[in-house]
């Protein structure tokens, strides 16, 4: 479902610190009222007299409908960016622009969903329990990363889902290891109908590969560096094969950044591969 995205001028109602990540609640009427979960936004950062030109993509980890339309965004400082939005403060505004990209699609009939995040990424995956659950589908959420203070949503996903189970690879909270070790055994438990998932690269692969071999659907949402959010740089393409078996370089900002995993060619991700569509000395429309 496209939704056409707007440019508001939001006002930083709170910020808190969630363990390891930052989270900024916004409000930000006319993107709370189209956003699926999915959605992202780009934000400017720096203000006004900043060098730094490049927007700032972050998943929509809430909306609510207060003061006209409220959404939260998770967040980790990673450089001069999000370390400027980590030092914003109520009251503040911050110019973001959406919502942006293709948002999850969801199933039509009640079924069976493994939720899978890895870290912050995990952020979306809340609102579309929610939705699932509206729609009269289980959930079961798998939470993991590195370490217990950078797992994100454990205590929602606890309120939530008919199970959570949470993975880190030092153990210091839930199971040892990664998702992707424990995820057969989920699927096998909860009978799932079709994962969600939501992270780093290799987590998706990975979670790709455990759907395929359970003969199940998956739908992914890739972290990929983005630059203007809205299609026009093209950093942050990605190779996924077509419903005519032709893999194209498609922008994770427009095209994605929700793909089916199977279509993605995560063992290709960062180059064309040659027998991409346009690759040189490749395929040609």
């Amino acid at each position: 479902m496209a939704a056409s995205p707007v440019q508001v001028t939001g006002t930083v109602l709170t910020t808190r610190q969630v363990d390891a990540y930052h989270a900024l609640t916004v409000v930000a009427p006319g993107i709370a009222d189209r956003f699926r979960p999915g959605h992202f936004v780009t934000v400017a950062v720096g203000g006004p007299g900043s060098s730094m030109i490049t927007r700032r993509a972050l998943s929509i980890h809430d909306v609510t409908p207060d003061y006209g339309g409220t959404v939260e965004l998770v967040f980790s400082v990673r450089g001069p960016g999000t370390a400027w939005l980590a030092g914003l403060r109520a009251r503040d505004t911050l110019d973001l622009v959406g919502p942006l990209g293709r948002p999850f699609p969801l199933p039509r009939d009640p079924c069976t969903c493994v939720l899978v995040g890895w870290e912050y990424g995990s952020a979306p995956l809340f609102a579309l329990g929610d939705v699932l659950q509206r729609r009269g589908c289980r959930i079961d959420f798998m939470l993991g990363a590195k370490t217990a203070d950078r797992v994100f949503g454990a205590l929602r996903a606890r309120r939530m889902a008919e199970t959570t189970t949470l993975v880190t690879e030092d153990g210091s909270l839930g199971l040892r290891g990664t998702v992707i070790d424990v995820l057969p055994g989920v699927i096998a438990d909860t009978r799932a109908d079709v994962v969600y998932a939501s992270g780093p690269m290799p987590v998706l692969r990975g979670a790709t590969a455990v759907a395929v071999e359970f003969g199940i659907p998956i739908q992914v949402a890739v972290e990929e560096s983005m630059a203007c959010g809205i299609g026009i740089c093209m950093t942050c393409v990605v190779p996924v094969i077509g419903e005519d078996g032709v893999t194209r370089m498609v922008r994770a900002c427009t095209e994605g950044p929700v793909f089916r995993g199977e279509r993605v060619r995560f063992g290709d991700v960062g180059t064309i591969p040659f027998d991409a569509l346009g690759a040189p000395g490749g395929r040609h429309a």
